[in-house]
């Protein structure tokens, strides 16, 4: 490895996708968190709570409504049956609005959120 830096310095010869600092490709406004990509979605962040149960896709999205600005459009892809109650409770509760609601292919919830004023 040229350079003679750690792994992730400026001084690291690898591409960008290879480097383990979280500096990998852009992802042109969307973002995946906790998750493998989800395809084919106009939002911005995906948060992929797929086998998770209550209440830990509730946790995770409120994770990234934190790091989002106002306006910003959260989806939390689930496969947990309370996530159809508990997204959209937790979603009035803290001034966030139900954009979206649908069923992916493999049977999974998606929840859009738009991100209010408070997080």
């Amino acid at each position: 490895m040229g350079g003679g830096g750690l792994l992730g310095d400026p001084g690291d010869d690898r591409p960008e996708d290879d480097r383990p600092d979280g500096d990998g490709p852009r992802t042109h406004g969307r973002q995946d968190v906790d998750g493998p990509h989800t395809h084919g979605r106009p939002e911005g962040v995906v948060v992929d709570a797929r086998g998770l149960r209550c209440p830990l896709p509730v946790i995770r999205l409120a994770r990234a409504a934190r790091d989002a600005v106002p306006g910003a459009v959260l989806t939390v892809v689930s496969t947990d049956p309370a996530a159809r109650h508990d997204v959209p409770a937790w979603a009035r509760l803290r001034g966030h609005t139900v954009v979206a609601s649908r069923e992916e292919p493999d049977g999974a919830l998606a929840i859009s959120v738009r991100v209010g004023t408070t997080a």
